[in-house]
């Protein structure tokens, strides 16, 4: 026997929201799923779509970031049996990369008693992925507001409004993030920085206070989205007139290329704004998935299940997954 193992089950992300360039995020009610027990042989099986191409040996991220906790705990756990399902699409902009660091440490962490404390967690995260939004949004749930000076991140965390829902557009291809951060200039204008440090104050505030009216004002952004948008045909149109069918903002979700869209719940558009985000990607001849999406409350959880208990990972959270 190797002891109890760890089922952690961790939001998706949105990231940026707009204007808040790797200082917003916003989980989402999509998720993956790890479950590691220490072991004799080390074992890594992964499940979902495109994790095919996944390593299955020790240079597996979840691996790697695992024995990063075993470091710092002072403890050594070198072999390890992962098992991961992501129902969270890779490199499409929602987060993917965060789920799997963030869902890393909770269960090395957990799995060695809890040495160490969230707020632990969150630094090394961010510190992994370069930037605290996706990370922040994962591990604590709700509306993160954070930021990085390279040494520390600092976060506050807001409850979205519970009229508040999401329409994510997918596109049919990826998008890496370190692409996308090259199409970005090395230096801006004064005047695009004073525009972006107005709105993302302002989207903060309305979304603080539950003002969704001030959203799609406030969602605007200079920073990165003009400059990302040549590399996702029909984003600009897709930015420029989802409120017009319905949507209370829209911005590219992290570094694409998903669109986002905010809707108030009780709307009796969705059904025009989900067309229209397919019928603007089709223009440009991209497929796309669009799929509903809750502002997820509750962070990265896990529990401990008994060595005695054998059910397989999918087995286990077969009325989790989402339907395909």
């Amino acid at each position: 026997m190797n002891g109890p193992r760890i089922l952690v089950k961790v939001p998706a992300s949105t990231a940026n929201l707009g204007p808040g360039f790797d200082a917003l995020g916003m989980a989402l009610s999509l998720f993956a799923w790890i479950e590691m027990q220490a072991a004799s042989e080390t074992s890594i099986t992964m499940f979902g779509d495109g994790m095919e191409d996944i390593p299955t040996d020790k240079t597996n991220l979840i691996y790697k970031v695992a024995q990063l906790v075993f470091e710092e705990a002072g403890v050594a756990v070198p072999e390890l049996s992962i098992t991961m399902y992501s129902d969270i699409p890779l490199t499409r902009g929602l987060g993917s990369s965060a789920s799997a660091i963030v869902g890393a440490l909770v269960a090395a962490n957990a799995l060695v008693g809890s040495p160490l404390t969230n707020d632990r967690l969150f630094q090394i995260a961010t510190k992994l992925e370069g930037h605290p939004d996706n990370v922040g949004a994962s591990l604590f749930g709700g509306i993160v507001v954070s930021a990085w000076d390279g040494e520390r991140a600092d976060h506050v965390r807001i409850e979205p409004h519970t009229s508040l829902e999401t329409l994510v557009a997918v596109p049919s291809f990826q998008l890496s993030t370190e692409k996308a951060r090259h199409a970005l200039p090395k230096t801006l204008n004064m005047s695009d920085a004073v525009f972006n440090v107005g709105r993302s104050s302002l989207l903060v505030a309305a979304l603080s206070a539950g003002r969704l009216d001030l959203i799609s004002t406030a969602m605007r952004d200079r920073l990165h989205q003009p400059y990302r948008a040549p590399l996702i045909p029909g984003m600009s149109t897709i930015l420029e007139h989802a409120a017009e069918h319905g949507a209370l903002g829209a911005a590219l979700s992290g570094a694409g290329p998903t669109i986002i869209t905010f809707v108030d719940g009780i709307s009796d558009r969705k059904k025009e704004l989900e067309q229209f985000l397919k019928d603007t990607f089709a223009a440009e001849g991209i497929e796309a998935e669009t799929i509903w999406l809750q502002p997820c409350k509750q962070g990265t959880q896990w529990r401990q299940i008994s060595e005695s208990d054998e059910t397989p990972l999918m087995d286990r959270i077969r009325n989790e997954v989402r339907a395909k």
